[in-house]
């Protein structure tokens, strides 16, 4: 394993007295350029990342698009590129692109999400780095894996148009895209599984190795389970809005005030469960009711009757009558809610980054952290979203280049 400083990557503050020293994360030591754009590469890095890994993220001089997107595309960088460093190249430039493949060869880990054959052009795919670098693993994140379909263009919403993900979320007849980038952010994952694995191969053999990830077969992954009901049963998966539910009680109630909630109970014990803790003692006697499966078939009479009982109480009545009996239920909340959830305030899901870019540049905003914990602790924010360019001068000083040199570079816009 390769082993480099990462003297710059700590802009959060000190630690209060008191507080347990920061652990040694598990990519501590490895270094990952990225040459990504938008939210499938920049996924990758950002895992490697947040586990400890030295992620350089090279920008074109301008900077990478994100930084500027509106609407829907705002959040994409920040979210996307925290616990990285900045380096700014002109890749059209002789010495900007030598500047490059010097800090490509090395890297443990390349990772790159742009069109087929625009790495090549450059040198800076697998087969012209690892000629240099025969240790390196080198991470493709595409739309399509090689294929009828590597040609064309893909974004997550073609992939999940075309690969039934749309067709099983949207009502029939209107397929609907999910409510975010699930084929991006998933395929920048498992082109960070497929990196780690190779990285302990590599720990074997001692060569690294190309890995592909494409959001198509991402996409396809994800309705698998749908793919494998119909060779199990014969029988088309409905979309979700119209399939028919394996559980009686499993649904959005409209409640009273407007409010709105999910409530479930999933076996004849929840059902038993929540008849005695709604008082409904005629629906728990009745026969016809007795097992779940029978108050599936009995849908169509049962969920009349529990819509108009239950809409005499309030969500939150409701979501406390639920939680005292331990029954499965949750408020229909907007993602701008989830600032003030009190169980990711209380573990430490959000932290807070400094907005690198835009009007709100310097302005501090908290992000989501991954999903985990590793010995008892969150995976934390080393590293505010870097500006544009932030580390250029102090990564090409790492390779060798003098302070006259990286000035002419600059001079020649070669660099920013």
């Amino acid at each position: 394993m390769t082993s480099h400083t990462d003297s710059s990557v700590s802009s959060a503050p000190p630690t209060p007295p008191g507080t347990p020293a920061r652990r040694a994360l598990p990519l501590q030591g490895l270094r990952v350029v990225e040459f990504t754009h938008m939210v499938m590469g920049p996924t990758c890095g950002m895992v490697l990342a947040d586990l400890g890994a030295e992620v350089i993220k090279v920008e074109p001089v301008d900077g990478d698009r994100t930084r500027h997107l509106l609407g829907a595309g705002a959040g994409f960088f920040p979210m996307f590129n925290r616990n990285k460093k900045s380096i700014a190249i002109d890749l059209r430039s002789p010495e900007g692109l030598a500047a490059a493949r010097k800090l490509a060869a090395s890297a443990d880990v390349v990772a790159q999400n742009f069109k087929p054959g625009v790495m090549t052009k450059y040198g800076l795919d697998y087969a012209a780095l690892s000629q240099l670098n025969p240790r390196l693993i080198y991470v493709n994140h595409t739309g399509f894996l090689p294929g009828p379909y590597e040609h064309r263009t893909a974004l997550d919403e073609v992939v999940q148009m075309m690969g039934g993900l749309a067709y099983m979320t949207g009502r029939p007849g209107d397929p609907l895209r999910a409510g975010t980038s699930v084929n991006d952010i998933m395929g920048g994952m498992f082109g960070a599984i497929g990196a780690m694995a190779a990285l302990m191969q590599r720990g074997i053999t001692g060569r690294g190795q190309e890995v592909d990830s494409a959001l198509f077969e991402n996409n396809v992954f994800l309705v698998g389970q749908h793919m494998m009901q119909y060779a199990v049963t014969g029988q088309p998966a409905a979309p979700m809005p119209d399939r028919i539910s394996s559980w009686a009680v499993y649904d959005v109630f409209s409640v009273k005030d407007g409010g709105q909630i999910f409530l479930a109970a999933v076996s004849d014990a929840q059902w038993q469960t929540f008849c005695d803790a709604m008082g409904y003692a005629d629906l728990k006697a009745d026969p016809q009711l007795a097992t779940n499966n029978d108050r599936v078939r009995a849908r169509p009479t049962l969920m009349p009757v529990l819509r108009q009982r239950l809409a005499q109480h309030t969500a939150d009545a409701l979501a406390a009558i639920f939680e005292r009996h331990g029954l499965p239920f949750a408020p229909i909340r907007r993602p701008e809610e989830l600032f003030d959830d009190p169980h990711l305030k209380a573990t430490g899901g959000l932290a807070d980054i400094m907005l690198p870019d835009g009007e709100c540049a310097g302005h501090t905003a908290q992000v989501t952290l991954m999903p985990l914990r590793m010995d008892g602790q969150r995976l934390d924010v080393r590293c505010d979203p870097p500006r544009l360019g932030q580390h250029t001068a102090e990564l090409l000083h790492s390779l060798g280049y003098t302070p006259e040199a990286v000035a002419a570079l600059h001079a020649a816009g070669a660099i920013a």
